[in-house]
């Protein structure tokens, strides 16, 4: 039983704000599930992987957009909730479009 009212203070803070310690963690972007809507979404126009012979000239290969200066996984993420219009509408969750900018990411 809490005693005090700095012990109560504290317990009410670890409650709310406890779980947000490993909430990064629970949320964390997978690169290796990224690859795999990569080659069934991507693949067709970009070139996604190293093992790839060539995608559309159109379209830059993945490695090319991760060694961009200004390269942002987050950035890329959003752009894939609502595409350019030369890409085709994938209706990505925002799980899937944060997993296929980290394997974009992991292309430099």
């Amino acid at each position: 039983m809490i005693r005090s009212r700095a012990g109560l203070l504290c317990f009410a803070v670890m409650m709310v704000f406890g779980p947000m310690a490993f909430a990064p963690a629970a949320l964390a972007a997978d690169a290796a599930q990224g690859q795999v809507l990569a080659k069934r979404w991507c693949a067709t126009c970009h070139v996604v992987a190293s093992d790839q012979q060539n995608g559309s000239t159109q379209a830059p290969p993945f490695s090319a957009i991760a060694d961009r200066p200004t390269f942002d996984a987050a950035k890329v993420a959003l752009f894939l909730l609502d595409p350019h219009p030369k890409m085709p509408s994938m209706n990505l969750t925002r799980a899937e479009a944060a997993d296929l900018a980290a394997y974009i990411a992991a292309q430099k």
